[in-house]
């Protein structure tokens, strides 16, 4: 892999060259950015895979949909729709989440499900998407938009993966970068996702000084925080892993590896089932899982899966023959360095500004 990415060096050159170029025409106003008299809070990220877009986006939501109507955009990556869409217009059924992601996409679809007192809209052109909203809400965030420079939000968030801080700032195809890592400019505020609950100032230091925050930029970092499994199709079945379980682990996430590190704590017997970012998922896929639980031995042994992929799953490919337990293992974003509150704030102070 390693000299397969050297060998697409050439190809980064190109294009990075091409980005370069485009986002100096929307620096220098040749290509349009617009602006709009409401808050519009922009989540995003530099490489490709996740940083923990969603799990920012949803702390957001948490934080201002008390006070404030609130509206998410994204692009509704992997869907089967086109144009701009309404999450409660694809398919007013929120629960049957198979066929409402396929409208909408997963990530949409996961915010609806939790959120539904929100507004979730999709639109690949974020300025029409927006253009819809605006007149009727109070705050719109943007789900991974950081690259969409034809909207030129009032406030950016850009994260970036602890677990990936060290690695060699190439752009695609030879590396992971959407654009140059210069291109973090542009935001207010930093967070480094996915750091140990360890994580001593010292180290904190030391990625401050490789990412380089500007002086008008604010950082903090954050951590996952799993939280308790909650059960997705009704099974009787309750259970804690402990050392003795077997986790059936289901995924099509970008990086799964934080969420087997964490189970690994908790269980050696992991069996992942491990597929690509937005894979869609089918009976098939489900059927070879089915087989291998219950050809495990095991006396204690449980199916998980994450939100995100659980809304390209049909609960009926569980229940063929018997109820499998199937169960989603719930994450959310928390602060480190108690600066919680400092973040909060900002945010507030930023949208009390309209």
């Amino acid at each position: 892999m390693k000299y397969l990415r050297w060998l697409l060096f050439p190809f980064s050159l190109i294009y990075g060259f091409v980005v370069i170029i485009r986002n100096w025409f929307y620096d220098a106003g040749l290509f349009k950015s617009y602006k709009f008299n409401k808050p519009v809070i922009s989540v995003g990220n530099l490489d490709v895979g996740g940083a923990g877009k969603s799990p920012m986006t949803e702390y957001l939501i948490r934080l201002l949909k008390n006070d404030y109507k609130i509206a998410t955009l994204s692009r509704g990556y992997g869907r089967r729709t086109k144009g701009y869409l309404l999450a409660a217009e694809a398919f007013p059924d929120v629960s049957a989440s198979y066929q409402f992601a396929s409208q909408i996409g997963d990530e949409p679809a996961q915010f609806k499900q939790k959120f539904p007192d929100i507004t979730v809209a999709v639109c690949e052109k974020r300025v029409n998407g927006i253009k819809h909203l605006i007149a009727h809400h109070d705050v719109i965030l943007l789900d991974d938009a950081y690259q969409h420079r034809a909207v030129e939000p009032g406030l950016s968030i850009l994260l970036f993966d602890y677990n990936r801080i060290s690695e060699p700032h190439l752009i695609l195809p030879a590396g992971n970068l959407r654009e140059p890592y210069s291109g973090r400019w542009r935001a207010q505020v930093i967070v480094i996702t996915k750091c140990p609950k360890s994580l001593s100032r010292d180290q904190q230091e030391e990625i401050a000084q490789k990412v380089k925050p500007l002086p008008y930029q604010s950082l903090f970092f954050t951590k996952i925080a799993y939280q308790v499994p909650e059960d997705f199709n009704s099974s009787p079945v309750d259970f804690t892993i402990d050392s003795d379980t077997t986790v059936f682990l289901l995924t099509g996430i970008a990086n799964a590896a934080p969420l087997v590190k964490y189970l690994n704590t908790l269980t050696a017997n992991i069996i992942h089932h491990k597929y690509p970012d937005h894979h869609p998922f089918t009976l098939k896929n489900i059927a070879k899982l089915a087989a291998e639980y219950k050809a495990c031995t095991s006396q204690k042994k449980i199916i998980l899966t994450t939100e995100k992929d659980e809304q390209r799953l049909e609960e009926s490919w569980f229940n063929k023959d018997e109820k499998l337990p199937v169960f989603v293992i719930p994450i959310r974003t928390e602060f480190l360095n108690n600066s919680k509150h400092d973040f909060d704030q900002l945010i507030i102070d930023y949208v009390r500004k309209y």
